[in-house]
């Protein structure tokens, strides 16, 4: 057996740019599982809230839950450049295309094998 502890998804928002996503494993789902726990248990709570400087927060704290997504599980990033240097994962995190992260967030996802509900606890 050989396993492999990355996978490389093509982004299909980009032709040319690729992402090397890490694998799950028992480890770092604990990890991941620790590091999101108490962020997602705040955005909850202010999300039953009917206030909007409370569903404001909860907004806020559900994009650093994405972004901690994508910085955990996101190794690198092929073919895209970013003011002329190659990209790398804090590079793609700070100053690139949106529509980049979403994709990379969407790959971490979907290796993570965590369901929505999972994913909020």
């Amino acid at each position: 057996m050989n396993h492999e502890s990355t996978v490389v998804v093509e982004s299909k928002e980009a032709p040319g740019v690729s992402f090397t996503i890490a694998r799950m494993s028992f480890a770092r789902r604990v990890e991941l599982m620790r590091r999101v726990r108490e962020l997602a248990r705040r955005a909850e709570f202010l999300e039953a809230d009917q206030e909007p400087a409370a569903k404001m927060d909860a907004a806020l704290l559900q994009a650093e839950i994405d972004r901690l997504y994508v910085a955990w599980g996101l190794r690198s990033v092929s073919g895209l450049e970013l003011d002329g240097q190659p990209a790398t994962v804090d590079a793609l995190l700070e100053s690139g295309p949106e529509e980049l992260f979403r994709e990379a967030l969407s790959a971490v996802r979907a290796e993570t094998g965590l369901s929505g509900a999972e994913r909020k606890n």
